[in-house]
């Protein structure tokens, strides 16, 4: 029983010696139709064509003899290395790499990459790729069979992107295409390929090279930032605990699409997209808008704004993760629950408010939750109260579905 395989990373470029060696003693070679064409690999060697990984990996489990798994670029990078070492295989595995198809992506388009964020793009994955393409200036995504360049942009609708797709990397019929992201869906593409989704603003951090794989998290530091680092001038639902109190019930993250519903000055879209989540930020008064792309532009983070009257404006927007309602009422949030997000949070300033939003949640089919903040600012000096304010908290999550 085979207790060892090798992973034979491919880029196009001629095999390695270790690579070549490797393969003239193999008697079992699995991977893709063209890594099975190749030359080096020994007549008698029986060949797997490599669709599921998990039973070629059962087969090589059960080979008597030597094996062999090629795949392109580098395999210990999203790649087949990750599940030809899970413990029930029992396999020892010797990695030999190429270029990833990632590295080989930005070496054609001339741009570094320590700062871009890489996503893989199937069809349960789509939306939440395109979510990252929402939230930073530069992304590599691998795509598969209907979540490709055309998809990708279809879904981005509204969103400026450019895109250069790189198509079937290493081989002859390599091809690299740059264009504008409305563009894209208007043409076929060859798999396999990566597109590098870049555009929008450059995230604020040092210039010269940086210190992390993708987003540096920038100077900046906390969340329920106060009212002056937004420019003072914020209404009650923007005051810095209640936002505090909102981003925790809200959880927003990598991935995510966040609904934030009359932004206001924008703070607490700002800090969902610090958290790395897209933002499309809404509001009947266009100055808001503006203030919170101002905001995103002061802290370096993506936000779409959409000038309208909610619900009515929400019908043509992508299906959120979560929303925050800052204003509309009872009406508004039955709206956003209708869109089934996983969580809502809101606020009222009266009992018979949040009794009716209350009951609008639970009515939409989410547990609800409200809480009564109080908030006193005190003088430090006199240890006076400077402000007092009283708000209800609303929160609505999805029951997780029965087993």
């Amino acid at each position: 029983m085979a207790d060892r395989v090798t992973v034979i990373g491919w880029d196009g470029s001629p095999l390695t010696a270790a690579a070549r060696s490797a393969l003239s003693a193999a008697t079992l070679v699995a991977g893709a139709g063209h890594h099975l064409a190749l030359p080096e690999i020994p007549p008698a060697a029986e060949r797997i064509r490599l669709g599921s990984v998990d039973l070629a990996a059962r087969r090589i489990a059960g080979h008597r003899g030597t094996a062999v798994v090629l795949a392109d670029g580098d395999p210990g990078f999203f790649g087949v290395v990750r599940t030809l070492r899970a413990p029930q295989y029992g396999l020892e595995v010797e990695v030999v790499p190429a270029v990833s198809s990632v590295a080989a992506a930005f070496a054609r388009a001339g741009m570094p990459w320590d700062d871009a964020h890489v996503v893989v793009a199937h069809s349960r994955t789509l939306r939440r790729a395109v979510n990252v393409c929402r939230a930073h200036p530069k992304v590599a995504v691998l795509t598969s069979p209907g979540a490709g360049p055309a998809e990708l942009a279809l879904l981005l609708d509204g969103v400026h992107r450019t895109f250069v797709i790189c198509e079937e990397l290493g081989t002859e019929r390599e091809q690299v295409t740059v264009l504008t992201s409305d563009k894209a869906a208007d043409h076929t593409w060859r798999d396999p390929n990566v597109v590098i989704v870049i555009g929008g603003a450059a995230a604020t951090g040092t210039q010269g090279g940086g210190w992390l794989m993708g987003h540096d998290p920038g100077t900046v530091r906390g969340w329920g930032l106060p009212s002056h680092a937004y420019g003072d001038d914020l209404g009650t639902g923007e005051s810095a605990g209640l936002r505090a109190a909102q981003l925790a019930r809200l959880g927003p993250r990598t991935g995510d699409l966040v609904w934030d519903i009359g932004c206001g000055a924008g703070a607490l879209a700002v800090e969902a997209a610090r958290f790395g989540a897209a933002v499309i930020a809404v509001d009947e008064d266009r100055t808001a808008c503006a203030r919170t792309e101002a905001a995103a532009r002061h802290f370096g983070v993506q936000i779409q704004t959409v000038a309208g009257r909610a619900p009515h404006v929400l019908e043509r927007l992508p299906e959120p993760d979560v929303v925050r309602v800052g204003g509309g009422g009872a009406a508004v949030v039955t709206a956003c629950a209708d869109r089934r997000p996983e969580r809502i949070v809101t606020h009222a300033t009266t009992r018979d408010e949040a009794e009716a939003i209350g009951a609008a949640l639970s009515d939409g089919g989410y547990a609800v939750e409200c809480a009564l903040l109080q908030s006193v600012e005190l003088d430090p000096g006199s240890w006076t109260e400077r402000d007092r304010s009283v708000v209800f908290l609303l929160s609505g999550h999805r029951p997780a579905p029965s087993p």
